[in-house]
């Protein structure tokens, strides 16, 4: 997986990140830095312990089933991306509780990162470089959650749906293009 591939899948795991942190930003009064150093902490460091914990699971099995790992990655890909976009047709909202309490906080990072987890075991079948991958998904979800707290504190939930939507459609289309290399397509 190249640089590029892995920036765009880092992005649509930290899009669910992201619009929870547009929520937290709505509900703080006045944003701090800390707020948002707080929210892209809990959120980057959990999309990078989800992938790895994924990979070391995924290792298990990767050699089973490494025939079919390119068909395991698209599967897993477009459901999670399925899963995403579903959540926006539902017209799901956000909370407008500004707490950065420990216990809050931990629960939306979990909930939130439970994707990058499937994602760390088709890491482990397409044999990535797991360190750098995991380093660089919590650096870019880190940045984009520190945004997320000041852009909801700016414009509100206006955009939180469409960041859903965008970081679906781009796990499909990963998906859709490791399959597409493993079957000699692209």
């Amino acid at each position: 997986m190249g640089l590029a591939e892995l920036f765009v899948l880092a992005v649509g795991l930290s899009m669910d990140a992201f619009a929870v942190s547009v929520c937290k930003g709505l509900s703080l009064r006045a944003i701090q830095m800390k707020h948002m150093c707080i929210a892209g902490a809990w959120f980057g460091g959990f999309q990078a312990m989800m992938p790895l914990a994924g990979y070391f699971l995924g290792s298990f099995f990767a050699d089973m089933i490494a025939r079919y790992a390119h068909w395991v990655a698209f599967v897993l890909l477009l459901y999670l991306g399925g899963n995403m976009i579903g959540d926006v047709r539902k017209g799901e909202t956000c909370q407008l509780d500004g707490t950065m309490e420990v216990k809050t906080m931990f629960l939306l990072a979990v909930a939130t990162s439970i994707d990058a987890l499937a994602v760390g075991v088709t890491f482990a079948f397409l044999k990535v470089a797991i360190i750098p991958a995991v380093s660089f998904i919590g650096c870019v979800t880190f940045i984009c959650s520190a945004a997320g707290v000041k852009f909801g504190s700016l414009f509100g939930a206006k955009y939180k749906s469409r960041a859903e939507l965008c970081g679906g459609l781009i796990l499909i289309l990963l998906g859709c293009k490791i399959l597409m290399n493993a079957l000699g397509v692209l």
